[in-house]
């Protein structure tokens, strides 16, 4: 969970994109208790600031508030924290839709994609 480039370690402490992750399913827990049958929920949006670092042996606790509820949104406040420090804050907006729509949607870039001949 370290950034890394190409392969080399650039600092011992938890990456920007690892703590994305995080808030990322944080935030999905909120939503799962309450999507109906055939619902499903997809990153929209993040705005996080990654404010504060946390070491390689660090425990990182990741909290997602819900702030906002409408028919096809939901925003959650996300915060990861240490014992000692705040590590990242922000926001985290899911898009709530049916099932069906995303798979018919996937399915015609795919069919695009054999259109073009792309593997």
């Amino acid at each position: 969970m370290r950034p890394s480039f190409d392969g080399q370690v650039i600092h011992d402490v938890m990456s920007t994109v690892s703590m994305i992750h995080f808030m990322e399913l944080a935030g999905r827990k909120i939503i799962l208790p309450f999507l109906e049958e055939g619902e499903e929920g997809a990153g929209f949006a993040i705005d996080v600031r990654h404010v504060g670092p946390a070491v390689v042996g660090q425990e990182v606790t990741f909290r997602a508030i819900c702030t906002e509820v409408t028919s096809k949104r939901v925003v959650c406040g996300v915060l990861a924290g240490t014992k000692w420090n705040l590590v990242g804050k922000g926001s985290f907006t899911q898009a709530i839709f049916q099932k069906r729509d995303m798979i018919q949607r996937i399915e015609e870039l795919q069919n695009r994609l054999k259109a073009e001949n792309v593997p």
